[in-house]
């Protein structure tokens, strides 16, 4: 009689508790049973006069019958002389490879925006990414798989809007050119980046002049700071008080929204940003003059919790927006509250001699020149801090042109 060379084992049998070790069902089917109970399936053969294992998968996943015919395929590779490990290890490359080779445009720029968006300064850098992709790349290249986005596809995507809005596009661009960047080093795509402007689209679109590229946020002249800090006084709020602050440190939206009362020093009239708030990444120091102190003051009178200049709800900042909604009440709709760092340093530059570093430094700008910057390392905060009390007299100072009365004629000796 022919001797079975599998079918030892009994779907009934191994349901049950059964002691740890190895049972076979022969045809170099094993069950694996662990120390703590756990029951898997495992093939185990040799070739080439190595010994290996080849699991198949949990009991509790693949049955009695499926790991048989697991078991028989994995001896027909045997006999063709094929390593069933080295056979499974390939195919799932090739199922991987397949996977990689279809994920879309859309994927690779959510997956991108999701890994670098903790680096990026705040939450609407992120949504600007979003947005601008949604709008005007997506609806032509979202859906295609990102090894198939060419420069051709791309043309199709800013050939509309190079023109009528070039900073938009420029900035589309360049959103692009990283999210294939990042799906190439994920081995989604090969090849070269079909975004890049040079030897690529410089060659197939008109060059955008600076000007139309860069757009200076609105500014007030700063002859007329005096005037409109009147205005301003009279205008009751929060943001009110946050926007005359902001103008008389030079600082940014955020930075100010986001002031906290344990960064204010009263007593020694400094106000320090710590770094993950800063645009550059490091603590800035900024010297009090006596209209900001002032301002502080008033406001520690009335303070609401842990922010200088607290939002609506409890516990909560000011919004980023609340300043700008408070320019378009003014009816000032031609500013940006940005622009007020222009004015700033248009006023030291006309008005003042203090050096460029000191101005560049109080707007926590980083010197460009390394060499200058490697020797340079203290914040030169007292020489900012006469810099920044002529500021305040300057916005405190409302500019009339003089009457000239013209002289003709000689005058009496």
């Amino acid at each position: 009689m022919t001797r079975r060379i599998s079918g030892k084992l009994f779907s009934v049998e191994i349901a049950r508790g059964m002691n740890p070790g190895l049972y076979s069902d022969g045809g170099n089917l094993w069950l694996q049973v662990s120390k703590i109970g756990s029951k898997s399936w495992l093939f185990r053969y040799t070739l080439n006069g190595r010994s290996r294992a080849m699991g198949l998968g949990a009991l509790h996943t693949v049955s009695l019958s499926e790991a048989r015919d697991k078991a028989t395929a994995c001896r027909k590779l045997l006999v063709a002389g094929i390593d069933p490990i080295v056979a499974r290890d390939a195919d799932a490359a090739r199922q991987a490879m397949a996977a990689a080779n279809s994920k879309t445009f859309d994927e690779c720029a959510a997956a991108y925006i999701a890994v670098h968006s903790p680096e990026w300064r705040n939450a609407k850098h992120s949504l600007q990414w979003t947005a601008t992709i949604a709008t005007y790349a997506s609806p032509t290249i979202g859906k295609l798989p990102i090894k198939d986005v060419t420069s051709a596809r791309v043309l199709e995507v800013l050939e509309p809007i190079w023109n009528t809005k070039p900073e938009t596009a420029a900035r589309l661009r360049g959103r692009i050119e990283s999210v294939w960047n990042w799906a190439k080093a994920r081995k989604y795509c090969t090849g070269d980046n079909p975004a890049t402007w040079r030897g690529n689209l410089k060659d197939l679109l008109p060059a955008l002049k600076k000007s139309e590229r860069v757009k200076h946020h609105p500014a007030l002249p700063y002859e007329q700071m005096g005037e409109f800090m009147v205005k301003l006084h009279k205008e009751s709020g929060t943001a009110a008080r946050a926007l005359e602050f902001l103008i008389l440190t030079a600082t940014r939206t955020n930075e100010v929204t986001g002031a906290r009362w344990d960064e204010v020093d009263l007593a020694k009239e400094t106000w320090t940003i710590p770094g993950e708030r800063m645009k550059a990444k490091r603590a800035h120091r900024i010297p009090l003059s006596p209209a900001a102190m002032k301002l502080l003051l008033k406001m520690k009178k009335t303070q609401q919790g842990e922010y200088v200049f607290p939002g609506i709800k409890a516990g909560t900042a000011l919004s980023n927006m609340a300043m700008l909604a408070l320019l378009k009440r003014m009816e000032r709709d031609d500013l940006t509250v940005h622009g007020f760092r222009s004015s700033f340093r248009d006023w030291a530059a006309e008005e003042t001699n203090f050096p460029r570093h000191v101005c560049e430094m109080a707007l926590a700008h980083t010197i460009g020149d390394k060499v200058e910057a490697a020797y340079r390392r203290g914040d030169l905060f007292q020489k900012r801090r006469l810099l920044m009390v002529a500021w305040a007299k300057h916005c405190d100072t409302i500019l009339t042109e003089a009457n000239v009365v013209p002289i003709t004629g000689r005058q009496a000796g």
